[in-house]
């Protein structure tokens, strides 16, 4: 959940308080945060604070709920209140109780209320690209469309579920369906699906950089009559690396192979895709958040004579929800080279792909907007 810093209101400049130094971390925290977040960052009890606690009421002690979350998502709602994010009124806004200094040590102490270091940071969440897969592991459920724009009439939807479990690992499934116009007549049903583990590796926030190891088994669960399916079970390893810049340009990469296991059904083949993106946000970088992305998709068949595969996709993320937690992305897939587009989705031809993503730690869809 996105941190509700509902501390009750009071002003925290230090000529507000005649004689009190307000510099630290824990000075601010205990003048204005206290009396409603608890000396120990758990929260007063509800006979204290004298309200009943909104849903999203934070612990912050909690490692897996607070170091998702980014420093620029805390300072949202200090600066500008609850409402500003879609929480709860009785977050008040402290943009011009508190100094832009103050707000960053108070930021500082109350990260030190999760004492395990080991959880990536949240700022290390690169937003999510069409088709490459991100590093950081995540609470998320995506909603792909691919509407094939050129050649055989074909619409897939992509269902795909995330769940976090532990420090830093990650269980995702993959439910794909299609429909398709062959021979002037429309086939519906499941391409194979897909179950992964992910697992962080090593990760810097001082740095930026997280790299982690994804394993995937697909499952022959489409039907290889209508097109729909490989008819193969096949193993996928990759290697995800992703790496933000102060600058807030992100690089995301992913390397590996699609190994089945009869190469007479299906061929091995080797991918790499890469993402270049730059993030955009409004309100002084509280608000909204834009994402302009390109991806680059590398695929080679482990074959003599096989050709190698480009295709480029311009494509754009942008947050939904005043909490973020919803989010779109729209693109345009286009192969370099004509007839030889391969991976998620290939279809030859130039094909329009759209997502929502709802990350479902922040709270229900339907709430933050």
């Amino acid at each position: 959940m996105l941190l509700l810093l509902a501390c009750i209101p009071s002003a925290a400049r230090e000529d507000k308080y005649p004689g009190i130094e307000l510099s630290t971390g824990k000075q601010i925290y205990e003048a204005a945060c206290l009396a409603c977040h608890g000396p120990t960052g758990q929260g007063m009890p509800e006979s204290v604070i004298g309200f009943k606690k909104p849903d999203q009421f934070p612990d912050f002690t909690d490692c897996s709920a607070t170091t998702s979350e980014l420093n620029n998502d805390y300072k949202a709602v200090i600066v500008n209140g609850g409402p500003f994010r879609g929480f709860s009124q009785i977050m008040p806004a402290y943009g011009q109780a508190l100094t832009n200094k103050q707000i960053d040590e108070v930021l500082k102490y109350l990260r030190g209320f999760c004492t395990n270091s080991h959880w990536p940071r949240g700022e290390l969440n690169m937003p999510r690209a069409l088709i490459t897969e991100k590093a950081y592991p995540e609470d998320e459920a995506v909603v792909t469309e691919v509407l094939n724009a050129k050649g055989a009439a074909q619409a897939t939807t992509q269902s795909v579920y995330e769940q976090r479990f532990g420090v830093k690992n990650e269980l995702e499934i993959t439910v794909p369906f299609s429909f398709a116009d062959q021979n002037h007549t429309w086939y519906g049903g499941f391409e194979d699906s897909t179950l992964g583990i992910k697992r962080e590796i090593w990760s810097s926030f001082a740095s930026g950089s997280i790299l982690t190891f994804q394993g995937e088994v697909s499952l022959p669960t489409g039907s290889v009559k209508r097109g729909f399916g490989s008819g193969v079970t096949q193993f996928s390893p990759y290697l995800e690396f992703d790496q933000l810049f102060p600058s807030q340009t992100f690089i995301e990469f992913q390397g590996g192979a699609d190994l089945p296991v009869n190469t007479r059904i299906a061929p091995d083949d080797l991918t790499w895709y890469t993402v270049l993106g730059q993030n955009f946000q409004q309100s002084h970088g509280l608000g909204r958040l834009w994402s302009p992305m390109v991806e680059f998709l590398v695929t080679r068949d482990l074959q003599t004579g096989a050709s190698t595969s480009l295709d480029v996709i311009p494509e754009f993320e942008v947050t939904l929800s005043k909490r973020q937690h919803v989010r779109g992305d729209v693109g345009v897939r286009i192969p370099t080279v004509k007839g030889s587009s391969q991976g998620p989705f290939s279809s030859g031809g130039v094909q329009v792909l759209f997502y929502v993503l709802w990350d479902f730690q922040e709270g229900k869809i339907t709430h933050g907007w």
